[in-house]
């Protein structure tokens, strides 16, 4: 069938089911099973060389995270996906697929504190070169760009800031470049309230265990291709080019438009091992169904309250890429679904220890690393997802002592704010 004719919310049930016919089960079954029996050592020798498709070990594909894989390509009207272990291997993965050592990628400054060490330290030590641009301003990225560069990188909404990314004017600083815009698109809510694929991106990663799990029950990630880029300009010769783990195979010559998710599989789940297990990828399935029914209740949420916090006493700054006094705003408008998100970060009055007793003094609100779950999270960077980073750094990241993110959930937003409420009082006692 031809999910592209469907809407987002008939493909986020119907895409990747398959008509049981020995069952008739409705869902997707759960295969917990590490490895599958061949037909035969011929049927073996084919799937091992890539000539055939099909199972040979769950590290490399499972029948329940191909069916979450088609679910998720279809809702972003990609050429394929890759279901990981988490958000973090879906990046590692892509960059490495990308770049080798001498080889540089452009970022974002605007990034996930994660997303920042893994390209502040990690990635160095392998001899990737990671160029941070000063803004999220496509000619900030532009100057970062040279013959060795081999992906731009950048969050569709930067986290925990909001910033949100100039999307269509940094695929095109890429492709006039002759690479691929990567955008991690976890604030995209699966492609519900952003496609960058819409405007140019050529890979989207996001973090599943978000709002495509959306009930904090279980951690992934997700590799989405556009199959639009040409790997034949000379740049990416692991892609298009003998491949010396399978016999000299030209990934691009063989798998044409999907090139670069095959080798996402075969190359770094097959060396990094980063695979779900088949009860993650269950449970982000039936997620999914459920995704725009909550997304648009949690935007609806996120909007009232912020404007509850506008005119509190206790706060000093709101910053809601749904108010017109943001950046963002603009750019929102553009690239987000009614320029709506379910986060926002606010920067209480007082100072790191009056924050500190606000966030603990939390009853229904949870004290947490989480965005996109079903309970209201609220998160202090500074003093979490932020924590490694230095003074300077934390500058200009955005991140200051008093600076809150809010995740909302699924509760009646009237509860979260009366819970806001006595938070306020214990902390001013």
């Amino acid at each position: 069938m031809d999910f592209n004719s469907l809407k987002f919310e008939t493909r986020q049930i119907h895409a990747g089911l398959r008509k049981d016919d020995t069952t008739g089960s409705r869902g997707v079954a759960i295969y917990p099973t590490a490895a599958y029996r061949f037909k035969d050592c011929g049927h073996a020798a084919r799937l091992f060389e890539l000539s055939e498709g099909g199972n040979i070990y769950t590290r490399l594909q499972n029948p329940t995270s191909s069916a979450y894989e088609e679910r998720v390509a279809a809702l972003y009207g990609g050429v394929g996906a890759l279901a990981v272990a988490s958000g973090m291997s879906g990046i590692l993965i892509v960059v490495t697929s990308l770049a080798s050592a001498g080889q540089n990628i452009v970022v974002s400054p605007h990034l996930y504190g994660g997303t920042y060490n893994l390209f502040r330290h990690s990635l160095r030590r392998l001899g990737i070169e990671i160029r941070f641009a000063e803004s999220d301003s496509p000619a900030d990225f532009a100057k970062l760009v040279d013959e060795n560069t081999r992906a731009l990188f950048a969050e569709s909404m930067g986290n925990p800031t909001c910033d949100v990314a100039d999307i269509e004017g940094l695929a095109n600083v890429a492709h006039a470049a002759g690479v691929p815009l990567v955008i991690d698109n976890t604030f995209g809510a699966g492609g519900y309230l952003c496609n960058p694929f819409d405007w140019g991106a050529d890979i989207i990663v996001d973090s599943a265990t978000k709002w495509i799990n959306g009930h904090g029950t279980a951690m992934g990630g997700i590799i989405v291709d556009s199959g639009h880029f040409a790997w034949n300009n000379g740049k990416y010769p692991l892609i298009d080019g003998p491949s010396e783990g399978y016999h000299g195979l030209n990934l691009y010559e063989a798998f044409g438009p999907a090139a670069f998710i095959v080798k996402c599989r075969v190359d770094g789940l097959r060396d990094f091992g980063a695979s779900p297990s088949a009860f993650d990828s269950y449970l982000m399935m039936i997620g999914l169904e459920t995704l725009s029914l909550r997304v648009r209740h949690q935007v609806e949420s996120t909007r009232t309250l912020a404007e509850w916090l506008r005119g509190n006493p206790n706060v000093k700054k709101v910053s809601y890429v749904g108010f017109e006094d943001h950046p963002g705003h603009e750019l929102a408008k553009k690239y987000f679904r009614s320029a709506g998100s379910g986060v926002l970060t606010v920067e209480l009055e007082g100072t790191l220890d009056t924050t500190v007793k606000f966030v603990e003094a939390l009853q229904l609100a949870a004290h947490m690393t989480m965005i996109g779950d079903s309970i209201t999270v609220v998160t202090h960077p500074a003093s979490t997802t932020h924590k490694q980073l230095s003074e300077a750094d934390l500058a200009a990241a955005g991140v200051t002592p008093t600076l809150l993110r809010i995740s909302l959930g699924l509760e009646a937003v009237e509860d979260i704010i009366n819970d806001f409420n006595q938070a306020f009082e214990a902390a001013r006692s």
